[in-house]
Parts: C-alpha cells; sequence; structure tokens
C-alpha cells in the first residue's frame, strides 16, 4: 500500500506503559472496561457513505480482527462489533488509527477504543485514538462470506470478510511497488473494444484490490509473484480503503493456484514456414534514453530478448520499437542471437525509409529458409511517424512468394486536448483517426504496388474491434488471431487490468489459404514487471535471463504451408 500522509495521533507517555503492568495499572485498565462504549461502531459507519458522526469523539467496543500497527504497516488495527445490527446497510468494522505506542493489540482481543470519527479521504476510521484498552480475549470474529459481484463495498467496510469462490488475478501491475493485486469474479477482464460481449459496468463490481498491508514502497517482503490468470480461493482479510479504491487487507496467507503455467515454447504451429510479430519494449544501443539505463541493465534486456527469439524459432520475426540509428541497435541484437542459434542463422533488413521517431520497425530473417523476392520498401507518406517495413519473400529454392508488411501504427498516448485525434471517450482513446488513416494508406500500397499475398504484421495499437482493425478487415485483410486462437488466449497487452490484443497478423484472401495456424506465446503480458531487466525496484535475485518479461506484449506466430521451394 501506498504511504498515506496523516496527523499525528495525539501524544502518548509510552513510558507509562509498563511492559509489565502494575497492579494498580492492571486496576485502572479494568475499571477502564467497565465504562460502557458510547456508541456502537454500526452507528458510527452509519448506513450511507460518510459517516453521520464524523468530528465527534466516541468510545467503541470491538474485537480485533486485522493488526497492522507497525510503522512500516498501516498504523493501526481493524476492530469488529460482534453484534451486528438489523440493518444491512452499516458496517460491523472499524479502523483504529492507533500505533504500537498507544497500546499493543492482537487478533483476538476485545478492546474499548476511544477516538475521533474521521473520514479519511473516504475511510471512515478512529483518528487521532486517545484511548485503547485490552478488556480481555474476545474470540475469533468469524469472516463474513462475500461474493463478488458486489453491489457495494461501503456496508463491509473495515470488516472481516471471506470470499469462497474463485478470484483470477487480473491486474498485477504494482505487485512489486506496493505489494497490490486485483482480483476479479468470472475469470480474466478484457478491454471492451476487443471483443463482443464485455460489459465494462461490471468491471468495478467484479474487481476487488489486494493490498499487503504495509505502506512501505518497494517492500522487502513481497505478496506471492503471480501470473494473471492465476487463481486464489479462500481469499480472507479485512477490508479497508485508499487512493479511491476498496483494499482487501489479508489476514491469512494467500492460496494461489497456477492456473496459468508458464509456456517454455509457443505452442507449436504447422507448417513450412513461420513468421512472427514481437514488440522489444525499446531496444536501444544508446544508453540513458529509451530502455536501458545503463550497461548491465541493456545486456540483461538483450539477454531477455534473445532469449524470446530463440524461442520463436521463426523464419521471420518483425520487430517493433527497435532504436531508430540505422542498423547499429537491430545488429546488435541480431549478432547476439546469431552467437546463441549460430553464425548467419538471421539477417537483419535495412530499412529504406525509417521515419522521424526514434523508434523504427524492423525485419529479421533465416536467409537459409527464406529467399528475398525484390527490394525491401517503405512508405514515405507523411501519415506515418514510423513508416511500415515491406518485403516479399518466398521460400528457398523457389515457390509462392508472399509480401510482410511490418508496422507499428501511432500510439495511444500523448493525447491532444482537442480536435479529432483528441480522446473522443468511445474507448479507443486518442489519434485513433490517424490510426484509421494509416489502415487506409496500408491499403492502398498493397493496392497500388499489387504486392502479392500481403501479411500485414505488428503491433498495430488498436484492439480487435476498433476502428483501425474494422478498417483492414473491410480492406480485405481477415485476421488470423480471430480465426486460430480461442478467445480466452486472443490477448498480447495488459493496459489498467483489461487484457487486450493490440499485436496482430492480417493476411489477405488468397494468403488465408495457405496459413495453418497461429498462437500467442504469452511470455510478457502475464507476468508482473518487478520479473523484467530493470535495476530499479526489482529484488536482485529475481532476474532470470530468460524469454518472461522480456517485453511487454506478446509474440505471436504464424504457421504458413506454402508450395514449391525446399
Amino acid at each position: 500500500m501506498r504511504v498515506l500522509s496523516r496527523v499525528s495521533v495525539a501524544a502518548i507517555t509510552v513510558a507509562a506503559l509498563s511492559a509489565t503492568p502494575t497492579m494498580a495499572q492492571a486496576a485502572s485498565a479494568a475499571a477502564a472496561c467497565d465504562v460502557p462504549p458510547t456508541h456502537r461502531i454500526s452507528q458510527v459507519q452509519g448506513s450511507g457513505d460518510a459517516s453521520p458522526l464524523a468530528g465527534q469523539n466516541v468510545r467503541v467496543e470491538g474485537v480485533v480482527t486485522g493488526d497492522f500497527q507497525r510503522t512500516d504497516q498501516l498504523s493501526g488495527f481493524f476492530l469488529q462489533d460482534t453484534r451486528p445490527d438489523a440493518d444491512p446497510r452499516t458496517s460491523e468494522g472499524l479502523f483504529a488509527f492507533a500505533r504500537e505506542s498507544v497500546k499493543d493489540v492482537k487478533a483476538g482481543d476485545r478492546v474499548i477504543v476511544t477516538g475521533r470519527v474521521v473520514e479519511f479521504n473516504g475511510w471512515t476510521e478512529l483518528s487521532p485514538v486517545t484511548s485503547v484498552e485490552v478488556c480481555g480475549p474476545g474470540g475469533a470474529v468469524a469472516a463474513q462470506p462475500y461474493a463478488l459481484p458486489s453491489d457495494g463495498l461501503e456496508p463491509v467496510e473495515n470488516m472481516l470478510l471471506t470470499f469462497p469462490q474463485p478470484l483470477t488475478v487480473s491486474d498485477h501491475y504494482n505487485l512489486g511497488r506496493y505489494g497490490e493485486v486485483t482480483l476479479s469474479s468470472g475469470g480474466r477482464l478484457f478491454q471492451p473494444t476487443d471483443r463482443p460481449g464485455v460489459d465494462p459496468a461490471q468491471f468495478a463490481r467484479r474487481s476487488l484490490l489486494v493490498d499487503d498491508g504495509s505502506n512501505r514502497e518497494n517492500p522487502a517482503t513481497l505478496p506471492p509473484i503471480v501470473r494473471t490468470g492465476d487463481v486464489a480461493v479462500g481469499l480472507t482479510g479485512v477490508l479497508g480503503y485508499g487512493f479511491g479504491k476498496y483494499r482487501l487487507q489479508p489476514t491469512e496467507p494467500i492460496g494461489y493456484t497456477g492456473a496459468n503455467p508458464r509456456q517454455a515454447k509457443p505452442s507449436p504451429v504447422a507448417g513450412n514456414v513461420t513468421v512472427a510479430s514481437l514488440n522489444t519494449l525499446n531496444w536501444f544501443t544508446t544508453l540513458g534514453s529509451r530502455g536501458a539505463s545503463n550497461a548491465t541493465e541493456q545486456q540483461r534486456q538483450l539477454a531477455k530478448l534473445v532469449s524470446a527469439l530463440k524461442g520463436l524459432n521463426a523464419d521471420a520475426v518483425g520487430l517493433m520499437e527497435v532504436e531508430n540509428n540505422g542498423q547499429v541497435a537491430l545488429q546488435a541484437l541480431v549478432d547476439a542471437l546469431n552467437a546463441e542459434v549460430g553464425a548467419g542463422t538471421y539477417a537483419a533488413l535495412k530499412h529504406p525509409h525509417p521515419g522521424t521517431d526514434v523508434i523504427q520497425v524492423g525485419l529479421i530473417y533465416k536467409p537459409a529458409k527464406l529467399a528475398l523476392v525484390g527490394e525491401t520498401r517503405s512508405s514515405a507518406d507523411p501519415v506515418f511517424s514510423r513508416p511500415p517495413l515491406i518485403q516479399t519473400f518466398r521460400r528457398a529454392g523457389g515457390g509462392q512468394p508472399f509480401t510482410v508488411l511490418v508496422n507499428h501504427l501511432k500510439s495511444k498516448g500523448s493525447c491532444p486536448s482537442g480536435g479529432p485525434d483528441a480522446d473522443q471517450g468511445d474507448g479507443q482513446s486518442c489519434w485513433n483517426p490517424t490510426r484509421v488513416k494509416q489502415a487506409q494508406t496500408l491499403l492502398r500500397i498493397i493496392g497500388d504496388d499489387d504486392l502479392p499475398h500481403p501479411l500485414v504484421l505488428g503491433d498495430l495499437n488498436a484492439y480487435g474491434e476498433e476502428d483501425p482493425i474494422d478498417t483492414l478487415e473491410a480492406g480485405g485483410l481477415t485476421s488470423v488471431t480471430k480465426k486460430f486462437v480461442p478467445a480466452s488466449e486472443r490477448y498480447s497487452y495488459l493496459f489498467d487490468g483489461l487484457a487486450g490484443e493490440l499485436d496482430h497478423a492480417m493476411v489477405g484472401k488468397q494468403l488465408l489459404k495457405r496459413v495453418t495456424s497461429a498462437t500467442i506465446w504469452h511470455i510478457n503480458s502475464d507476468e508482473p514487471r518487478i520479473r523484467d531487466y530493470n535495476l530499479e525496484y526489482n529484488p536482485p535475485g529475481l532476474y532470470q535471463p530468460d524469454a518472461f518479461r522480456s517485453s511487454d506484449h506478446d509474440p505471436l506466430v504464424i504457421g504458413l504451408t506454402l508450395p514449391g521451394g525446399r
């Protein structure tokens, strides 16, 4: 959990709290416990979003359900009334912002707490707490069974809950940074513009953020390192709130099942030619610009990319986000790859018109498997800041040609504040008209140049049901992943907890007859970013020179069965 800025707890003389209470202190505590509460916890919570007693001092009684008093935790504890009222709209739990120096408590203690009721950024709690009296054991509080989708978590704020249903890991972006994981009911969450039948109104109701009970950034002790698609069963914890979200703080270890195991290699594709696509996530040989910040990170990044390319073992690979510095970055990648798989196994094409962006697309291939047909081409149309790279191949020894068009269309970021390219609120983000124009231009290039058997490949920065993909499909191209990859596996990118396909392979009508199969190798989008090559924020022992989290996009592979050649 991220650090919360708070006012100081009222001063307590710690020296007066002896480690071994005297008889007088024990008698005083007993007398204090005889003073009845002024309010029930449910009265403090009220039936609405905010407490009706905010700003008032109250004295409440309950049993401790979650102890997070250390200063590297939440600096407080949760307590719950064991005698719930009859109103289902009122919570029976409360958070007391009271560090160990006020009074050390443990789960199961019956306590009476005095403090001021506040709404701390939407979280109903007592702060400052002026008195905590431990009045003996209160017994274990039974966790209330709860199920998602939720109709609203306010009625169970600060309560001890258990979720008996299976919940799927749908986001882990901040797992390493803040110890956060988001779980969802009914499986993982998909981008609404990626496929039909997705109801974005259900996202919040199906989701639950699980925190680590800590305010430490980059905690030394991490929660379980999971992949999206993994499943938790029997989740139990107390429900806090912060940074605009309800947060379950686990009180028992979370049991995850590896429902989405890693694949050491992509699923095999049939055919005599394989073509792949991989966004390298800023492979730069220039340090300190994009990508690696120093030489150590650069070698770690290179090792992961080489492992990914070795695993793909494709005859041709379209690459995105390679530094636009001539052939330097691209050739460095090929040299490192060939050092692993054999000298001369791969060759890199030279981009004839790489564009004005700091990154370019690239294309590497196996000369022993594929022969070049004609020159490497591109486009000088100003609609492209990262122009496509176009190359026709045929199998070595002859046979049917096919044309690969490697693309990286305009991104969804750096949005303009106005105009047609601004975010229109339709789920397609900004620059959508520009991406549509780029798609239209690709279709014109295919038609005007009479490119044989086109294969449009790459990071199109558009999900499966967005306008640029619709444009390419209307122009006669077919998505091979929509045709060959099951919907549950058809994603290549994770953004804000929503999976979707930004990376595509689209073929013309005649080449479609030659597409045998396709797959997406989920080595990146399912992996938390804490497993990448970066040195900052990542525990030193976690890095592995393997393919997993070599990028933030998953590579895809297409199998073709082409006549002729050898």
